[in-house]
């Protein structure tokens, strides 16, 4: 009853209008390059609220509510502009814009005064997925190094966890579209390719928490992608030692229709094979998307949109050696491998979105989709083992080598699993421009078929004795010590609704003020859970000499399992599963000023999150093994700082830095401490009598990615007098994430993973560019507008992180934490044309 109160209250202020109202602004003006010529399709919008192109004569207008924007102008052969505006009751603002090529030399980006931050979703730039190194996705790359509160302990994997959260706690749209990370992925060289091409991107908006009602049902962020609908012809070829992409993009019949298709194929047979196991490794991820969009008429257009990928794993190991240790007691861990590895993810989605206008104040968008994906994980891998120690006395002539073996056996793990799904969904989206401000409103149908069929296995042998040891007289009837055996079938609905109101106000003094109320709601057919989630987001602007903007935001946000939120590590479905609750306050301050006669930014957030009706999980790898019930609460707490800008004078650089710390307190997780007559502890397995026993509480323990300090920077420079030559510097660092062995007791994961610290590097040359007044360049340009060629170094330092443990038993009975490497020192090569 209490939330609905609440969520009633928030309802009635939502449709609360200003007693003064407001009318529309308009900004209008040309663009112009650095001649003087006017420039023709050059996008010009605030990402989210509204935009234009450009027409022939490099006119433009547009019309937006009063309040203040961050305005975004960009074109491909010219340099993107970012700039803000504000705009008062029924204004008429004509601004004149000059933009220059992309050529050799820099373009001063400069951070105006007026730029006002007025939401808790922020824009990354869509060039920069291209400048940062990195060995796996370029765009999630730029995430995990850019955004705030953003942790990563694995280059290979698309996953990353913000504040706390695990992977399956974030959301990730597509043109208003929900797309989902693979369920059966054990590692991150298994995912494969990212659902998001980052070469058809048009804008990108991230947001760390405290995001509006309009976004969907998860605790932790949201990343809501839009591709771009071209004016114009574009293609684009990429390609490297590790694979290439194919991008055309172009507009026929006046414009109306516009195409934007993209492929990708990759293959990372050249990164794996610095990992400690060697083997035959076969990965072949590839996939195809295409963006069709025809106005119908001046208001009206429909957009289809269709994606099919193929990430197929194909691995047979052969011989794995890992060296771990530390200087005073150093261990080899060697095995043998027979028989093979196969994952398959196959994932198509289409879409149709209708987009209709029945006034510039007013858009309505009906938008249906669906995804169907089907996964398999089939494997039968017999691998014997052999633990050693090893020499490590710095004068002996064996250092180094093995001195005698601790320990020696063997496993088999057998699977056969195979996951469907089927999700079908229904929108209806709303926005208008009221003189209170504007309303946004939607509603969602989504229909989901889920079928699970598990079967999977292993055995462990010591010394020729199964682990665990069932006695000699067992013999005719062998049992595995891990068996899951399972297989269903699930049939839900959903139904989503979502209201909100952004209020604009400017002061006589010009005090701007921005508030945002909002609520959403769900309901889920399989659990017959309602789940109201009220949303507030308030910033406030005065006006100062160096322009500050003061942030703060408070929700409820809800995350109803999909699907392996309640399958428990058996197989068997909770009916009684409940969503995940967490109640976030968030303050944070933007600060812009000038250094070196320089722009640059300051931000800073100072977070709390108070999470209840939690689902336990165990993380190997990126893979997440839950608990299947609510039987925790918990808290994050902690505070994100990012400083970007000018560096180097023409070319942006950024330095994060996060301090965090997550907690949560099962229910259930008491445990008995054996005691001997003398009162100490008796070891598990020992022959000592126990006397005594004492019931122990643990309390509140960190949670699976407790990555309490993490730092990423960002830099660039290049050479004087010759911006053609860059360099781009990507460092990465964080604390090391809690562990323990696979045993499903929370209470005994109390160590702690290495600091994870990786840095990558690329030189980039720009080969060709359309504009230059180079005689023997001209020819060339009519075809290819630009070109890039790179050279990375992945891992400059060499550094080997640790993703994950094997655990192993020695001959004694103790268990020994083996540690899974990520990938050493390697080089790439690629290349970029622009038709």
């Amino acid at each position: 009853m209490v939330w609905r109160a609440v969520t009633a209250c928030f309802l009635g202020f939502i449709f609360w209008g200003k007693a003064e109202a407001q009318v529309k602004a308009e900004l209008y003006g040309r663009v112009t390059d650095d001649k003087g010529a006017p420039v023709e399709a050059v996008s010009i919008g605030v990402p989210g609220v509204a935009g234009v192109a450009t027409d022939a004569n490099g006119s433009f207008s547009l019309l937006l509510p009063p309040g203040t924007y961050e305005l975004v102008v960009s074109h491909l052969n010219y340099e993107r502009l970012t700039l803000a505006v504000t705009l008062q009751n029924g204004q008429r603002k004509k601004m004149n814009l000059r933009i220059l090529p992309r050529s050799n030399e820099i373009t001063i980006i400069d951070i105006e005064s007026e730029r006002f931050e007025g939401s808790t979703i922020r824009a990354l730039d869509p060039e920069n997925a291209r400048l940062v190194s990195t060995p796996g996705d370029p765009l999630i790359g730029l995430l995990k190094s850019s955004g705030m509160g953003v942790a990563s302990n694995n280059e290979l994997s698309t996953g990353y966890s913000v504040r706390g959260g695990n992977f399956d706690e974030n959301l990730i749209y597509i043109n208003d579209i929900e797309v989902y990370r693979p369920f059966l992925a054990r590692s991150g060289q298994q995912e494969g390719l990212s659902f998001i091409n980052s070469d058809m991107v048009s804008a990108i908006s991230f947001s760390t928490g405290g995001f509006p009602a309009r976004y969907g049902e998860k605790m932790s962020s949201v990343l809501d992608i839009e591709y771009l609908k071209p004016t114009r012809f574009r293609a684009s070829v990429s390609g490297g030692i590790t694979g290439g992409s194919l991008l055309l993009q172009d507009a026929w019949w006046h414009k109306r229709l516009r195409m934007n298709l993209g492929a990708r194929y990759r293959a990372n047979n050249y990164i794996l094979r610095g990992l400690d196991t060697r083997g035959d490794y076969q990965p072949r991820f590839g996939d195809f998307q295409g963006q069709l969009t025809f106005d119908i008429t001046e208001n009206l257009d429909i957009t289809a949109l269709g994606i099919y990928s193929l990430n197929q794993f194909i691995t047979v190991p052969r011989t794995r050696e890992t060296a771990f240790g530390l200087i005073n007691q150093a261990y080899r861990f060697t095995v043998y491998f027979e028989g093979r590895e196969k994952t398959q993810f196959r994932t198509g989605l289409g879409a149709l979105t209708l987009n209709w206008r029945p006034r510039r104040e007013h858009q309505i968008k009906f938008i249906g989709s669906y995804t169907d994906t089907r996964e398999s994980e089939t494997f039968d891998v017999l691998g014997q083992y052999r633990l050693s120690d090893l020499e490590i006395n710095l004068g002996s002539e064996e250092f180094g080598q093995e001195t005698q073996a601790r320990g020696v056996g063997g496993f088999l793990n057998h699977a056969r699993n195979y996951l469907d799904a089927r999700v079908m969904t229904g929108q209806v989206r709303g926005m208008h421009s009221l003189p209170a401000g504007t309303l946004r409103w939607g509603a969602d149908w989504r229909t989901e078929h889920i079928r699970d069929r598990m079967r999977e296995w292993n055995m462990q042998d010591s010394l020729g004795f199964l682990i665990p040891y069932f006695g000699p007289r067992d013999t005719q009837n062998l049992r595995a010590p891990y068996v899951l055996k399972s297989a269903q079938e699930l049939n839900s609905h959903r139904f989503m609704l979502f209201v909100e109101h952004t209020f604009n106000w400017r002061t006589r003094d010009s005090l701007t003020i921005l508030l945002n109320v909002g609520a959403r709601a769900q309901y889920w057919t399989y659990n017959q859970e309602w789940m109201p989630a009220p949303r507030l987001y308030f910033s406030l602007r005065p006006k100062w000499r160096r322009p500050t903007v003061f942030r703060l935001a408070a929700g409820v946000y809800y995350q109803a399992p999909f699907y392996r939120e309640f399958r428990d590590p058996w197989g068997r479905l909770n009916p009684h599963i409940r969503a995940q609750r967490s109640l976030h306050f968030i303050a944070g301050v933007d600060y812009i000023f000038r250094m070196w006669d320089r722009p640059f930014k300051f931000v800073t957030e100072v977070y709390y999150k108070a999470m209840d009706r939690l689902i336990p999980y165990q993380l190997d790898n990126v893979r997440i093994r839950y608990y299947a019930t609510n039987n925790a609460r918990g808290f994050a707490t902690g505070v994100d700082m990012k400083l970007h800008g000018q560096f180097v004078k023409g070319v942006e650089s950024w330095f994060t830095l996060s301090v965090m710390s997550t907690k949560e307190d099962l229910k259930d997780d008491v445990y008995f401490k054996r005691l001997d007559a003398q009162g100490q502890p008796v070891p598990p397995a020992s022959n000592v009598p126990v006397a005594d026993s004492v019931a122990v509480y643990p309390g509140y323990l960190p949670r699976p990615v407790d990555q309490r300090v993490s730092l990423s920077i960002f830099f660039q420079d290049y050479i004087r007098n010759n911006p053609n030559y860059k360099v781009h510097l990507n460092l990465l660092f964080g604390t090391g994430w809690p562990f323990g062995p696979p045993t499903f007791r929370r209470y005994q994961d109390v160590f702690r993973m290495p600091f994870y610290r990786r840095v990558d590097i690329g030189f980039s040359f720009q080969l060709l560019q359309a504009g230059r007044n180079k005689e023997k360049e001209k020819r060339l340009t009519r075809i290819i507008k630009a070109a890039w060629l790179s050279l990375e170094v992945f891992n400059l330092l060499g550094i080997r992180n640790t993703v994950s443990y094997t655990w192993i038993r020695d001959n004694y009975g103790l268990y020994y934490p083996v540690p899974n490497y990520l990938t050493p020192r390697l080089f790439n090569a690629r290349f970029v044309l622009d038709f």
